[in-house]
């Protein structure tokens, strides 16, 4: 996802900390050898917006929702592929329109009432038939992102919808029927704003009672206090003076029970590492690439997620006409020197991109053309294509880091000293990040080169290569339709294994064309304290810390 999206933001937390805390125990005094402790801390960047994952989008809110509910699908520990999460099954039928799921059996809500198929439509049937404040893109945003529209639209803008039925086949069999194939389904189910909720608190807690208006929300109880779902962690309150989210276990959790009684988490207001270093926090997020071999030195648990992002140097061929030439943008990336920038820029483990998705994704292709540091290549491409003088305008952003982007001045300024160096002069346009410059890059049509990147939502490959190259955009600036009718064709494709070969297919295409440049996959890390064990990072940021322990 791209960081904040121009319809929604998608907040990504800045930083992020572990705690521990001993009861009775002041958070800044406590003692860190305490022989017992029964509550985990974690530090957060800012508060959580809703505790209803189907209104959040923020990661924050979602954060908090990964450990309260679970899903039908999920992705595997550690990774980005799509494994059974409550559902033990997900089966399409010979159209690809009609799955069904095959749910797990004995699950409980932490309200005491069963998980069944009955539950499960109750959750689909309730997003269907959102209506009023509920069918705000600021409220429902993901449901529109993957299924589109609602029973009954209110805004004609938007699409129909992906969603058709959900129908009980049994207990423990429900049957989702979908209006067309895609890729999206059943994959992104796997999102925490998509989790199931108890259909009983729904409707005790008047969960769709919202009010105020499309710019300020006011959400019912079951959205600021009263949660319910299936688990590890159940949801105690939320210390709003303290700025503190209260969760503790869930003793009848149908799986492998939480280790550690109590999970907290708690907003901070300054620096994560220097309280990490006082001993009042025992890890965080995102950890700056600067620091972190200094706190792997140290002896702190250093995490890093497998990348799950891509940089990449678009080029717009509707400016500058010379660039619509292939020899140019193929001079252009071999110009482009990926591994000094890497070697310089970028965290522990991070990779060169040579497709426009990362390496742990299916579909990824290592067989496409590639286009190695040579800038004596790219000045005799330069003039094999006649072009001499050739002058561009390169965007980059300012007030920024993203985990798939350091630092985008130093980045961007050694690739201007790359590019100068085979003859391309170069204006270097800064912008604030939002909006300014990502309405520049994303809906304007005044610039050449710029820096973007995307960090996935889901495990398939459309959620990127499909993101950036499924149509025509201004970003890119060109029409292909061949190249866009086969990516209708791989979105559509029911066969998870043939699409995953036409992904493959895409990949190649998409280098031989060449619309833009990718550059890198960068990873951001956890660190944890020296005496927390058993978290496994994500490339989703779908840590559930009830595998964690104190040694």
């Amino acid at each position: 996802m791209r960081a904040p999206r121009l319809k929604t933001a998608i907040a990504v937390a800045a930083a992020a900390a572990l705690a521990l805390a001993a009861a009775g125990c002041a958070e800044s005094g406590r003692d860190p050898e305490a022989p017992k402790k029964d509550t985990l801390v974690f530090g957060v960047a800012g508060d959580a917006k809703v505790l209803d994952p189907s209104f959040a989008s923020d990661g924050e809110s979602l954060r908090v929702a990964r450990q309260i509910f679970e899903t039908l699908v999920q992705p595997e520990e550690g990774g980005a592929k799509i494994v059974p999460g409550l559902a033990t099954s997900f089966t399409p039928d010979s159209t690809g329109l009609v799955w069904t799921f095959k749910l797990k059996t004995g699950v409980k809500f932490h309200d005491g009432t069963d998980f069944n198929a009955e539950a499960v439509c109750f959750n689909f049937n309730r997003w269907f038939n959102y209506s009023g404040l509920l069918q705000s893109p600021d409220v429902s945003s993901y449901w529109q992102d993957i299924f589109g529209g609602f029973a009954k639209s209110e805004d004609p803008k938007l699409p129909p919808s992906l969603f058709k039925s959900c129908t009980v086949k049994g207990a423990d069999t429900a049957e989702i029927a979908i209006t067309s194939v895609t890729s999206k389904f059943p994959a992104a189910l796997a999102l925490p704003s998509f989790s199931m909720s108890s259909p009983k608190a729904l409707k005790d807690f008047e969960a769709d009672k919202i009010g105020g208006t499309a710019e300020s929300i006011t959400y019912p109880k079951y959205a600021t206090d009263s949660p319910v779902g299936t688990g590890a962690y159940k949801f105690e309150a939320w210390d709003r003076a303290n700025k503190v989210i209260k969760l503790t276990k869930f003793d009848n959790y149908h799986g492998e029970k939480a280790k550690i009684k109590n999970l907290h988490f708690k907003t901070l207001t300054g620096s994560a590492k220097q309280s990490l270093e006082a001993g009042d926090i025992d890890g965080y997020d995102l950890v700056a690439p600067a620091d972190q071999k200094a706190l792997k030195d140290a002896g702190y648990n250093l995490l890093p997620r497998p990348a799950f992002n891509i940089l990449y140097l678009a080029i717009n061929q509707s400016g500058n006409p010379a660039l619509a030439k292939p020899e140019v943008r193929q001079a252009i990336a071999h110009a482009i020197n990926k591994k000094a920038i890497i070697d310089s820029k970028y965290p522990i483990g991070s990779e060169v991109a040579i497709n426009f998705q990362p390496p742990t994704v299916p579909g990824h292709n290592p067989g496409v053309t590639k286009y190695d540091y040579d800038p004596t290549k790219a000045k005799a491409l330069l003039a094999s294509a006649g072009v001499t003088g050739l002058k561009l305008k390169f965007h980059y952003p300012t007030e920024v880091t993203r985990p798939y982007m350091p630092a985008p001045k130093d980045i961007h300024e050694m690739m201007v000293a790359d590019l100068k160096a085979v003859g391309i002069e170069v204006e270097a346009i800064p912008l604030k990040w939002n909006p300014e410059y990502l309405n520049a890059v994303q809906t304007g049509k005044n610039h050449d080169l710029h820096l973007l990147g995307w960090t996935g939502d889901y495990g398939d490959a459309y959620n990127f290569i499909g993101t950036f190259f499924d149509r025509a955009k201004d970003e890119w600036g060109f029409t292909n339709q061949a190249l866009f009718d086969q990516f209708k064709a791989a979105d559509k494709e029911p066969d998870i294994n043939k699409r995953v070969e036409l992904y493959k297919a895409l990949n190649a295409e998409l280098l031989k064309f060449l619309p833009g440049v990718p550059i890198a996959h960068g990873p951001n890390a956890l660190v944890l304290g020296k005496n927390v064990t058993g978290v496994k990072p994500s490339p989703l940021t779908n840590e559930r810390y009830a595998s964690a322990e104190f040694k």
